[in-house]
């Protein structure tokens, strides 16, 4: 019985199907010059963020109060990088993801994502949530989560994986590059490098080679996550319904994020491939 009960909370939480049919309902395609128009900020104001995030950024950015938003959101990135060791996807709101994270008890990559996120807000820099996924859809695949933000030191946006500690490179050129960038290049074939920028955690070359540097994988910008709607629900209802049904209900009432292709056409590639 134990066995079947788990098998059943699997199919209801993590079964590919429930993430194809997320994207089929929830994604649009978009022009590049489109995207400047969406970021987290817009629509998550500061005062909006949970209290506790000022107080944790605070103490990330002791001492750094006078850096620049690029040398901010690095140090940002190192110190949730270094107190989050990770584990199981948590799916909860955002105060109580970061108080389980910050406990040791788990957090994907996508929950680091979204931490980032309220963290960049309270420190006044624009920031915004990608995804990745492949083309034709891939159940084994299971996507990734990272952020864009964007450095008014450099006068542009600039991927930063959280989870990973890294950034990305045209070979011999020390200016960071955006999402667009990155996956543009890569469709080009031009040499792309990557580092780490937590010298404890060093680049997983295969991991990177197998989420970023894949023809057929395809970014997509996570876009109307509105982080106090979201967690009131899941305060609310996360204990009696699947979390799915939440976000189903969301979409419903048209309160759901949504996401954006500028690079693929989800509408002919996204195809169902178990």
């Amino acid at each position: 019985m134990l066995r079947i009960g788990k098998k059943i909370r699997w199919i209801f939480k993590r079964h590919p199907f429930l993430y194809y049919a997320r994207f089929k309902l929830l994604s649009k395609n978009v022009s590049k010059e489109e995207l400047g128009n969406y970021f987290y900020n817009t629509i998550n104001a500061k005062h909006a963020i949970p209290k506790s995030f000022a107080v944790v950024s605070a103490l990330a950015l002791k001492g750094k109060r006078e850096f620049n938003d690029f040398d901010k959101a690095l140090a940002l990135g190192r110190w949730l990088r270094v107190n989050i060791k990770g584990g199981r996807g948590l799916s909860l709101s955002s105060e109580k993801a970061l108080e389980k994270m910050l406990a040791g008890d788990g957090g994907v990559c996508s929950d680091m994502a979204q931490i980032f996120n309220n963290f960049c807000v309270v420190n006044d820099i624009k920031v915004r949530e990608w995804g990745i996924t492949s083309f034709p859809f891939n159940s084994e695949f299971g996507g990734h989560a990272f952020n864009e933000f964007y450095s008014e030191s450099l006068q542009k946006w600039v991927l930063i994986d959280v989870s990973k500690t890294l950034m990305f490179y045209l070979e011999g050129n020390l200016v960071p590059l955006s999402v667009m960038e990155l996956f543009e290049c890569n469709k080009r074939k031009k040499p792309i490098a990557f580092k780490s920028f937590l010298e404890t955690n060093p680049p997983d070359v295969d991991l990177i080679n197998f989420y970023y540097l894949q023809r057929d994988r395809a970014p997509f910008l996570i876009c109307n996550y509105h982080s106090k709607t979201y967690d009131v629900y899941l305060d609310r209802f996360k204990s009696l319904c699947p979390v799915f049904v939440i976000h189903f209900w969301l979409y419903l009432i048209q309160k759901s994020y949504y996401y954006l292709f500028p690079l693929d056409d989800y509408k002919n590639e996204l195809v169902y491939d178990r």
